[in-house]
């Protein structure tokens, strides 16, 4: 587990290098007995209060419009999550009540993941309390996702010349399908899921470039298989910006995913992905995505160390950027 002591401590001692997009609004849908354990984003920015983090670190989100929301999903699929007029198959399919709270949460995030990556291309990294929702078709939900965040975010940067390409590098346990199927075919977006194969989705479309692992492969496996591709991929697509999906479900304890990846597993995979874009001057915008440990403490570990590796890494970073930018001394 996260030392939180050290961590807070740390916290105190340094300046701050990034900022967080967040809402209370995140937490106060009800979901009933539902395992998506949505006051986690509660729980994290309590803990980063007690941190100490500056409250003017936290920028606070505006809903998408329906019509940044319809640059990646359909008309028809917005209209009918707007009137509740989902049919009893593609409500089996989202796996959450529908209500008001639930309608305005999506669009909530939608936004959130928007203002985190526009903050990031400022900043070089912003980090959003929430987002990930990569299971959402153009014209359905699935899997707890109402809307795609991402890729809405990363077809707005693109279609106002933001940014020319991205690269979605996804660590949820399960298979970004949603995200696979709308960017297929658009060269501009660079698909990279790593996931548990025996798992949902059942139908795996195709990313840009998928890894796929089975149950129980555990740390070494799940750590050489990101590292065969990462920092190789950035190298060669040269993204202006990176959303990276740090899912906290790979852990060995959460109850939807059996990687059996540890608490220092996750954290070696967070350095891997995020020490290598900032290495490569990448911006890079972080989301949460998913994480159902029975003890949500320990989705929040797992979370938290996202954030203390995205810090660290800053931090570093800072002097590389001073090295590689000083003009070299003339020989003699």
């Amino acid at each position: 587990m996260v030392d939180l002591k050290g961590l807070f401590s740390f916290l105190r001692r340094s300046r701050f290098p990034f900022k967080f997009v967040y809402s209370d609004a995140y937490w106060m849908v009800d979901l009933g007995n539902h395992v998506f354990p949505i006051v986690k984003y509660r729980l994290i920015y309590e803990q980063l209060l007690s941190a100490g983090i500056r409250k003017e670190n936290i920028l606070t989100p505006q809903p998408a419009s329906d019509s940044e929301v319809e640059l990646v999903h359909t008309s028809r699929y917005v209209k009918k999550i707007r009137q509740g007029k989902l049919s009893q198959a593609e409500m089996s399919a989202l796996e959450i009540p529908y209500c008001t709270e639930c309608v305005d949460f999506a669009f909530l995030t939608v936004g959130g993941t928007i203002r985190a990556a526009e903050q990031a291309l400022e900043d070089g990294v912003c980090f959003h309390i929430g987002g990930g929702f990569h299971h959402a078709f153009r014209d359905h939900g699935e899997g707890f996702c109402v809307f795609n965040d991402v890729a809405v975010s990363l077809e707005k940067l693109k279609r106002e010349g933001r940014i020319q390409r991205a690269m979605v590098v996804d660590c949820d346990v399960h298979q970004g399908n949603g995200t696979a199927v709308i960017f297929s075919g658009k060269d501009y977006v660079y698909t990279f899921s790593i996931h548990q194969m025996d798992l949902y989705p059942a139908q795996k479309p195709r990313s840009s470039l998928d890894v796929g692992l089975w149950t129980g492969d555990g740390d070494d496996n799940y750590l050489a298989a990101l590292q065969e591709h990462i920092p190789r991929i950035y190298e060669e697509f040269q993204p202006d910006l990176v959303c990276y999906l740090a899912g906290a479900d790979p852990l060995d304890k959460d109850q939807l995913g059996g990687l059996r990846i540890s608490h220092d597993g996750l954290k070696e995979r967070d350095r891997i992905v995020i020490e290598n874009a900032r290495r490569l001057k990448l911006p890079l915008v972080i989301v949460l995505a998913g994480g159902y440990a029975p003890d949500i403490t320990d989705t929040v570990d797992v979370h938290m160390h996202t954030i203390e590796v995205a810090r660290k890494t800053e931090l570093g970073s800072s002097s590389w950027l001073r090295r590689a930018d000083r003009p070299r001394r003339k020989s003699g």
